[in-house]
């Protein structure tokens, strides 16, 4: 096995065992366990279990980057890639990391190498939505005035939704929140809530 495909096979397993276990119960030799081998081998490519954290969120960022980018650079109108990637990325979507990001935040407020990691996600992802925005208000689609202002609005819906329906089960039923995160996107963009759902 090359050195990368040992430290691919190593961050996959980390991120299940984040997954399993959380961020601050998660150890090195949980990680190794799961591949059956020894500590010393994780520790050889990421020196510190902060390392290996920080590594396994940016490897899972980078595959919900890519599937994002998939999302928005389909040949469509700017409108049905937006919507798209609203019904992925909201909880109610396919989108199954919620629970990983989650913890992600939570100890990247003590961790500044994960707290990297999520800011440079969270950078790239609004960046990628306010591109198409602004595509879409080139295009005449909508009439939106400030793509980067609806890029973070929207952002931070969606992850305020993702916090309330991951945490508290049957706090809100999903069809209420698919509901809303639409409503959100159309009020962002300046349209009626009824255009998104036009065939």
């Amino acid at each position: 096995m090359s050195v990368a495909e040992r430290r691919g096979e190593l961050l996959r397993a980390a991120v299940e065992q984040i997954e399993a276990r959380g961020v601050t119960a998660v150890r090195i030799a949980d990680v190794a366990s799961a591949l059956g081998v020894s500590n010393a081998l994780v520790l050889y490519h990421f020196s510190t279990k902060e390392k290996l954290v920080a590594a396994a969120f940016r490897h899972a960022a980078e595959a919900d980057l890519a599937h994002l980018r998939r999302l928005l650079g389909r040949r469509t109108s700017a409108l049905r890639r937006l919507r798209s990637a609203v019904r992925w990325y909201a909880p109610t979507g396919q989108a199954k990391g919620w629970p990983l990001w989650i913890e992600g935040w939570a100890a990247a407020l003590r961790e500044p190498a994960l707290r990297e990691v999520t800011q440079d996600l969270d950078r790239q992802w609004k960046a990628a939505l306010a591109e198409v925005i602004t595509e879409g208000v080139a295009a005449g689609e909508f009439p939106c005035p400030d793509p980067h202002g609806t890029a973070l609005r929207l952002t931070a819906f969606l992850d305020g939704l993702a916090v309330q329906l991951t945490s508290y089960a049957g706090a809100l039923p999903r069809a209420r929140a698919q509901e809303w995160a639409e409503e959100a996107l159309a009020r962002e963009l300046g349209l009626e809530s009824a255009v998104l759902t036009r065939p």
